[in-house]
């Protein structure tokens, strides 16, 4: 069941659940996320592509194998696509496993309030909030605004969490 959205769904986003028909949205929402990193590679653009088809597809088979039961949500706004998010929801915490948003829709405030919204739902069933993500990742500064703390270092990845007591 999709978290119930307040202050993303004053901003006009809501959610649903992935149909196979996302697959092409979801490449391309994959693909945008990774295209600064790969611009600096100097691979020709049908490599890159290649590349970043491949990568995609490993990430949706890790996920689902990692994750057979979490809730996969496509993002909306006004109807139309514009982001992933990835649930995994366990007895004393919620996993974000992923959240995207198209390039658009980054830096206007939709990412933060979604979080707040998983938070709010999670504070009430008093669960923690859990993610991973990469340590230069300019989102790891909005987690950590949003009350995060960091409680594990993984080589390239740090693992974050918010409690719903607001503790560290």
């Amino acid at each position: 069941m999709p978290p119930p959205l307040r202050p993303a769904a004053a901003l006009a986003i809501s959610c649903r659940a992935e149909a196979d028909e996302d697959g092409p949205f979801l490449e391309a929402l994959y693909a945008s996320t990774r295209s600064g990193e790969l611009a600096m590679t100097g691979w020709p653009e049908v490599q890159q592509r290649a590349f970043l088809t491949q990568q995609y597809q490993a990430q949706h088979a890790y996920y689902r194998t990692q994750y057979p039961d979490a809730e996969w949500l496509i993002l909306e706004r006004d109807g139309e696509p514009i982001g992933r998010l990835y649930l995994a929801d366990g007895p004393t915490a919620l996993r974000i496993i992923d959240v995207s948003l198209v390039p658009l829709a980054r830096g206007q405030g939709t990412g933060a309030a979604i979080v707040a919204d998983l938070i709010e739902a999670a504070a009430a069933a008093q669960k923690r909030v859990s993610l991973q993500v990469e340590k230069h990742n300019p989102a790891r500064r909005l987690y950590e605004r949003l009350g995060f703390a960091a409680r594990a270092d993984h080589g390239i990845y740090v693992e974050l969490e918010c409690r719903p007591d607001g503790a560290a």
